[in-house]
């Protein structure tokens, strides 16, 4: 697991080339076991592999998503926030997972932040996507992650490059050796 967080980077430039079915039922297995809230499993999944949807979605907002038109794959995690108060949480959790499934099968991703973000003056970003996708109104949509085959390579950080100042032992404030 930890070379796969060592590994991973967000990728936003991807060949154009489908993604596998097998590896695409493997994405859709690894988002269904991920953990949640008092096994309440909040979320639904949309998987998007349509290019002219992907292409819809890349203008979910005015930055940060444009990539997602040239994605082999897009999932649109989805949390019911009345079936758990943890539903942001849980989305977070399965979306982890996805990528890091992604990462594991040799396909790059990107998230894509959905929730609190605006589309236009007249809709949220969220509303867009529930639109777009026929999403019902209870659900809200957290992100998506945009998956494909890299076309680009990125360094992974070197240990070096990792903020332990960010680690406290036992207070706040205590800081962390570089060990």
């Amino acid at each position: 697991m930890i070379d796969l967080l060592r590994a991973r980077r967000s990728i936003r430039v991807y060949e154009p080339r489908p993604i596998e079915p097998e590896k695409i039922a493997i994405l859709k297995e690894a988002a269904l076991r991920a953990p949640s809230s008092r096994n309440i499993d909040p979320w639904e999944f949309v998987f998007v592999d349509d290019k002219d949807l992907l292409a819809q979605l890349a203008r979910c907002k005015s930055h940060g998503a444009g990539f997602l038109a040239d994605a082999a794959l897009a999932v649109v995690v989805c949390g019911d926030p009345g079936a758990s108060d943890t539903w942001i949480e849980d989305c977070s959790i399965a979306a982890i997972l996805i990528q890091l499934t992604a990462q594991s099968l040799g396909l790059g991703s990107c998230w894509v932040q959905v929730r609190l973000r605006a589309h236009d003056q007249t809709q949220s970003a969220c509303q867009y996507v529930q639109r777009l996708l026929g999403i019902p109104e209870q659900l809200q949509v957290g992100c998506m992650i945009a998956i494909g085959y890299p076309a680009q390579r990125r360094r992974p950080l070197a240990a070096g490059e990792l903020k332990y100042y960010k680690i406290h032992i036992n207070r706040f404030g205590a800081g962390e050796s570089r060990s």
